[in-house]
């Protein structure tokens, strides 16, 4: 007899239980829906979605920390690992340039703040001062100052991603210089945290749908569907420019290393649909993390690429204040000539760097940019407020994809990328349940590990001492594969995630 087939509200039951994708959409569509009916109600919600994110922000920092320090020690190559900085910052730089352009080019062509003919006076420039809580953009000096750690666990407890990346990094420099006769137990340890902090992200992944229903709900209840009639023009051209940014970034993609962004926004759809959610991508950092180095890019490019990025390469944030800039001079009246506009493009290019974290660091940028340019009050900031969190969709989608993009592109750049790998992840090879990429994706074991330096292998490849430091002879490939073979027998494989 023919196997049965379940019925359809069995099937829809089994992929609510089973895919972290389907809980997270109808959690969305459920908080617009609450948002709507229910708006007082809504606006009391927004608890469940700052929680999760808190939640997932206790894990980021050991998280890059451990992913750094095992990265540069299997590497094996310290010098190997400063050319990953150097590369990913001239990548940055190009990305955030071209995102600039192409804001400010769209913003010339479709004018959407044109007509509007806006009195500065009118606008409540004190808004501006609560929103950004009388905060400013950090000096170059400073910025750099801040980056450097005063001690160990300070750069922990204040979660600096860039202090926790120089403290991974002399630690990583420290474990080669010592090598595995010295320190035996270290690699291993952190190897060890690893693995559980990634345990600990699987659990509070179970809550993300709560926290999507709950900030999604939160938005529509505050902010209500009017302002999108009201600032349509903006918010269109806004998503439109994301969406020409994203196709260059796919061009970009293809043209390196050959993948496919469609394919890749396939494989990472979960987080997606969960950053949109909580407007945030530090919610879903360590998952995109564990789905880079199992798509193949080596642990040390992941771990300093992708932090990196989240302070580095805001692409959607540089469309945006492009964007925004313009809109606020047209709205107002201003015209801006060719040669202000590049100087909006110079400054934005500054402006732009380490804004993460900082609250209210879109209308800081914007003031700042309208103050150097003497041109437009810096109350016409005030005109964003009311359209700012409905950008935050597009921002979010924008800034990951522009840095996953730059982890693929660097670590082909460097020879830290394998290809096959990638693609075979990408096609769905080697997942053979929807609850491998529901648990977290740990080890995988069916495809192996990136190869990097001295044949070492990368994520999931190795116990970690095989190519701890120059001069220290790997480990033959034949006695490797028994050696694991071995411990196959003797011990259970760990669990996955």
């Amino acid at each position: 007899m023919p196997p049965s087939v379940p019925s359809l509200p069995r099937r829809v039951a089994r992929t609510l239980r089973t895919s972290l994708f389907a809980q997270v959409t109808c959690a969305l569509v459920l908080g617009i829906v609450v948002g709507k009916l229910w708006p007082d109600t809504a606006t009391a919600l927004q608890p469940l979605g700052d929680g999760f994110t808190r939640l997932i922000k206790t894990v980021i920092s050991p998280l890059v920390f451990c992913v750094v320090v095992v990265g540069i020690a299997k590497a094996g190559d310290l010098k190997a690992f400063g050319r990953i900085g150097v590369k990913a910052l001239i990548w940055f730089e190009i990305a955030s340039t071209a995102a600039l352009v192409i804001g400010l080019v769209t913003a010339n062509v479709v004018g959407p703040g044109k007509g509007m003919n806006v009195d500065p006076s009118s606008l409540d420039a004190a808004a501006v001062e609560q929103t950004t809580g009388g905060g400013q953009l950090p000096t170059t000096t400073e910025f750099v100052l801040n980056a450097l750690p005063q001690s160990f666990l300070g750069a922990f407890a204040e979660n600096e991603l860039l202090q926790v990346l120089i403290l991974a990094c002399l630690v990583g420099a420290a474990l080669l210089h010592l090598g595995h006769t010295k320190v035996p137990k270290v690699l291993p340890a952190i190897e060890q945290a690893q693995e559980i902090i990634f345990a600990v992200v699987g659990f509070i992944m179970r809550l993300a749908p709560l926290a999507v229903f709950g900030a999604m709900a939160h938005l529509v209840g505050n902010y209500g569907l009017g302002v999108i009639r009201t600032y349509a023009k903006l918010i269109v051209l806004c998503y439109v420019a994301a969406a020409l940014f994203i196709a260059l970034l796919a061009v970009a993609l293809k043209l390196v290393t050959g993948l496919s962004l469609w394919k890749f926004l396939r494989y990472i759809r979960e987080e997606m649909l969960l950053a949109l959610g909580t407007a945030s991508t530090e919610s879903v950092m360590p998952r995109v993390m564990q789905k880079l180095r199992r798509a193949g890019a080596r642990d040390d490019a992941v771990g300093l690429v992708l932090p990196t990025g989240y302070s580095f390469n805001l692409d959607g944030a540089s469309l945006y204040l492009s964007i925004g800039t313009l809109f606020i001079a047209q709205a107002v009246g201003v015209d801006l000539s060719l040669g202000q506009q590049i100087t909006v493009v110079l400054v934005l290019m500054l402006t732009s760097k380490g804004m993460a974290g900082i609250p209210g660091s879109a209308f800081l940028a914007l003031s700042a940019t309208a103050s150097s340019l003497g041109a437009i009050p810096a109350g016409a900031v005030a005109l964003l407020l009311g359209v700012d969190r409905i950008m935050d969709s597009m921002r979010v989608v924008t800034n990951l994809l522009g840095n996953c993009v730059a982890v693929f592109a660097v670590s082909r750049w460097e020879g830290a990328l394998d290809t096959d790998r990638a693609k075979k992840v990408l096609d769905g090879e080697g997942i053979s349940t929807p609850d491998d990429v529901e648990k977290g994706l740990g080890a995988d074991k069916e495809l192996g590990g990136a190869k990097g330096p001295g044949g070492a292998k990368g994520p999931g490849g190795e116990t970690g001492t095989e190519a701890l430091a120059p001069g220290i002879p790997a480990q033959k490939p034949k006695e490797s594969k028994e050696l694991m073979e071995s411990k196959e027998i003797k011990e259970p494989a760990p669990e996955a995630g």
